[in-house]
C-alpha cells in the first residue's frame, strides 16, 4: 500500500482532523481496527502562508509549500497532499517541484460538485481563497457558477478563521453570524451547493445546518487521499 504524505500545519486543528479521518476511513476500508495507515506529516507554519500571500510574495510561498512538499517525498511519501485551500493558490507550481503525485483539494471538490450535480455553488474559506480565482477556475470551466459573499462579509469570515477557528475556538455567535451570511447568499443566489472552502469551517457549521448540499473539503481530500494508498 502507499504511504501518504502530508503538509499540514495549516492550521494544525484542521491537520489533527486529515489525521483522525484518515485513520478511520482506511480502517473502515481495511474493515479492521487492528490496522494503521503509514503516512507522514511535515507541520509547517500557517502564519508564513499568510504573509507571503499578503505581501505577493508568491515566489516565496511556492518555495516555502514546494519544500515541504520536497521533504515529504525524500523521507518516503508516494503522494502528497497540502491539508489546507489557501495553499492551493500555487497548487500547480508545487506540483511540479516533486516527483510523486499529488492530491489537489481543489480538483477534488469540483468533481465531488460535478458527481452531484450542482450547478450554482457558494465558497467561504479564508479572504485569500474567496479573493483569488484558483479555487473558481474549474468550476467556471464546467460551466458553474460559483459565488463568494460581499467583501465585508469575507473580511469578517476570514478573521473569525484567522482569531477563533485556527486556534480550535468555536463561539456560538460567529456561528449564528456565519449562518445569517450563508443563507442571505444561499437565498440571493439561488445556490444548490456551498463549499466550505476552509478546513476549519467544518469545526463550526455541518451538513445539518443548511438545506443544500455543504461539499466539506477535508472530508472529499481524504477520501482521494484513501483511493490513493489502495491504487495500483
Amino acid at each position: 500500500m502507499k504511504r501518504a504524505g502530508i503538509v499540514g500545519g495549516l492550521g494544525p486543528e484542521s491537520t489533527v482532523d486529515y489525521y483522525q479521518s484518515f485513520i478511520g476511513k482506511y480502517q473502515e476500508q481495511m474493515n479492521s481496527k487492528q490496522t494503521l495507515p503509514e503516512l507522514f506529516i511535515n507541520s509547517i507554519n500557517m502564519y508564513n502562508i499568510f504573509k507571503f500571500i499578503s505581501e505577493d510574495r508568491f515566489n516565496d510561498l511556492v518555495d516555502y509549500v514546494g519544500g515541504a512538499a520536497q521533504k515529504l517525498e525524500e523521507i518516503g511519501a508516494d503522494f502528497v497532499i497540502v491539508s489546507a485551500n489557501t495553499p492551493h493558490i500555487v497548487f500547480d507550481e508545487v506540483r511540479e517541484k516533486v516527483h510523486v503525485p499529488m492530491i489537489s483539494i481543489v480538483e477534488a471538490t469540483y468533481d465531488k460538485a460535478d458527481e452531484l450535480g450542482l450547478k450554482n455553488v457558494g465558497l467561504l474559506g479564508t479572504k485569500f481563497t474567496m479573493e483569488h480565482d484558483f479555487f473558481k477556475k474549474p468550476f467556471l470551466a464546467g460551466d458553474k457558477k460559483i459565488v463568494v459573499p460581499s467583501e465585508e462579509d469575507q473580511l469578517f469570515i476570514h478573521q473569525r478563521i484567522v482569531d477563533e477557528l485556527e486556534n480550535g475556538i468555536v463561539k456560538e455567535d460567529t456561528k449564528e453570524a456565519f449562518l445569517k451570511i450563508v443563507n442571505n447568499l444561499i437565498k440571493e443566489e439561488q445556490l444548490d451547493g456551498l463549499i466550505l472552502g476552509c478546513t476549519e469551517l467544518p469545526m463550526i457549521l455541518t451538513e445539518t445546518d443548511v438545506d443544500i448540499a455543504l461539499l466539506n473539503t477535508t472530508e472529499i481530500h481524504v477520501d482521494k487521499m484513501v483511493e490513493a494508498v489502495f491504487s495500483d
